[in-house]
């Protein structure tokens, strides 16, 4: 087991798994953004014909799940497990949108990591050779996320400009033992990291230490650094995060060059549609993934990143009695080689 370890943190994957299909399934805001077109289907409301938001949330995962199986081919029963999480309470949004398939589940909860923990633990597994194939999914909406951590959508909060907005959107990967690429050949575990941030209306401070900690260590581990990737990408830290981590790395003498990005600042046109800070939720990484990232991996035009979704792991409660916001952030290396 421990050959596979390299550095303190980081697995190099022995057999590394291939995806196989992916799906991203998004919202009215969505398809008015600069990725409309690398999703494969977009509503254009809230309510995907469900009657509350939260049926709509499942009904995205369970959309995103059939279309990435079809895609493949592939029935139900022919994946071994699903993993997938989301924002609600006991992940509602996951456990009703998935509980039709009859596929052995595991429920993640990595806030708007949950991509990069479900694709890490669906590689391992299929790496370790516990799983033949499997499937990475998750979700946000942005009037189920307003309505549990924030205030109802009707009341009309204002938000400051440290905000970000819940991606409507759902990304689904599923991964398999044998394929053409591209592969999951490292996963960095990340750790929880808390500076004391304990605005929620500023998550992108609150998850940019628990990024770059993920990031350093998968640098350190690999021996690589920023410019050996085609993009770094973080999940979701928003305009403000993103230039924290930026500015970590200098201090430690790390240009992380123009090939770093955030899926928050992309899925949004943020000039035309008013997103604040930019993009959030699980369904944000997620839908940037399945969608515009694997897109381009077909097309050639990418061969190498690193994919390291960030989440907030805090909860109304913890917000209530006053807890700073701890963070977390989980990264995988996506390859065309093995």
């Amino acid at each position: 087991m421990n050959e596979k370890r390299v550095g303190t943190r980081t697995i190099a994957l022995a057999y590394p798994p291939s995806v196989l299909s992916c799906a991203a399934v998004g919202g009215k805001m969505e398809s008015q953004g600069p990725l409309a077109s690398f999703f494969d289907e977009l509503g254009q409301d809230s309510f995907f014909g469900e009657k509350t938001w939260e049926k709509a949330e499942s009904t995205m995962q369970k959309k995103a799940l059939q279309t990435a199986l079809n895609k493949a081919s592939l029935k139900p029963k022919d994946l071994d497990y699903v993993l997938g999480g989301d924002l609600l309470n006991q992940c509602i949004g996951s456990s009703f949108g998935l509980r039709d398939f009859g596929i052995p589940f595991y429920g993640l909860y990595g806030a708007c990591s949950t991509m990069g923990e479900s694709l890490s633990l669906a590689a391992l597994l299929i790496d370790g050779g516990y799983a033949r194939t499997a499937a990475a999914i998750t979700s946000s909406h942005f009037c189920t996320a307003e309505r549990q951590y924030r205030m109802p959508v009707p009341y009309g909060s204002q938000r400051p400009p440290t905000a970000q907005w819940t991606a409507t959107a759902s990304g689904c990967t599923i991964l398999t033992g044998e394929g053409n690429g591209p592969y999951i050949t490292h996963v960095t575990c990340g750790k929880i990291v808390d500076r004391g941030v304990a605005d929620a209306n500023n998550m992108g401070a609150a998850m940019a230490p628990a990024a770059y900690d993920t990031l350093a260590a998968f640098f350190r581990d690999t021996g690589t650094k920023p410019s050996d990737y085609d993009l770094v990408l973080t999940g979701d830290l928003g305009t403000l995060g993103h230039d924290i981590v930026r500015e970590f790395f200098m201090r430690d003498g790390i240009d992380m060059g123009e090939g770093f990005q955030d899926c928050g600042l992309l899925l949004y046109d943020r000039q035309q549609q008013d997103m604040h800070a930019g993009a959030s939720g699980c369904g944000c990484s997620a839908a940037v993934l399945n969608g515009y990232l694997l897109s381009r991996f077909r097309d050639g035009s990418l061969k190498r990143i690193v994919f390291a979704p960030t989440g907030a792991l805090l909860s109304p409660t913890s917000s209530f009695q006053g807890e700073s916001i701890p963070g977390i952030c989980h990264a995988v290396c996506i390859s065309c080689d093995k």
